[in-house]
């Protein structure tokens, strides 16, 4: 059975590799890298990074906060025991 599956597996990526086509560049990176296009491909890659860096660091300052709140909270707790 374990024989029949490789069989299978290696038919297949042949078939795979010897009816792939070449792939054709996008008009974005085929073309005019000053067209309306690509700037907007441009600015839509910045505007991810951006949501992408601002959930980042709120997590980041949802940690600090939590860190913070956890050092009053201890040292009150120190302070009450004393």
């Amino acid at each position: 059975m374990m024989k029949r599956c490789v069989r299978v597996s290696l038919t297949f990526g042949a078939a795979m590799l010897a009816l792939s086509r070449p792939a054709l560049a996008c008009p974005v990176c085929f073309g005019d890298p000053n067209s309306p296009m690509a700037i907007g491909a441009s600015w839509g890659i910045l505007v991810l990074l951006g949501i992408t860096a601002g959930i980042l660091s709120a997590f980041a300052g949802f940690f600090l906060y939590l860190a913070k709140r956890s050092r009053v909270a201890l040292g009150a707790r120190i302070e009450q025991s004393r």
